[in-house]
């Protein structure tokens, strides 16, 4: 099982990546720019990055392949959904919840650059059902 410290650095980093790049560039890019981006600046701090990974779901035997794409997935560990919206809807933050517990991981970064600040656009969301069935 992944230790506290560890994901919460990975965490650490990403949002310090991701501040770094809004600060430098400001909101208005497509949500393709900033993932690349975003995706060079923590590749530069040392992590393995992959974009764009599509996974299947497994549903009562039933396989849907390519049933969903994780933005960012981090060390195969931090999840990171990227928007680039004016404002963050409820279903935003369900969807990296729905990749956290379909994966079996324990945290995740929204990350809205289409914000004023930041701050205002990014949210952690926790996987409470990690580690809940007997799989780290």
């Amino acid at each position: 099982m992944m230790g506290g410290t560890e994901i919460e650095e990975l965490a650490r980093i990403a949002v310090d990546c991701g501040f770094h790049l809004h600060r430098d560039l400001g909101p208005g890019l497509l949500e393709s720019a900033y993932e690349v981006l975003l995706a060079e600046s923590l590749r530069q701090a040392g992590l393995a990055v992959e974009r764009q990974i599509a996974l299947p779901l497994r549903y009562k035997g039933v396989v849907v392949d390519n049933a969903f794409k994780i933005d960012l997935l981090v060390n195969r560990t931090l999840v990171i959904e990227l928007k680039s919206v004016e404002r963050l809807a409820p279903v935003h933050g369900k969807q990296i919840l729905t990749y956290l517990r379909l994966m079996n991981l324990p945290l995740g970064l929204l990350m809205n650059f289409g914000q004023g600040t930041f701050k205002d656009g990014l949210k952690r969301v926790a996987n409470d059902y990690y580690g809940r069935f007997g799989q780290p």
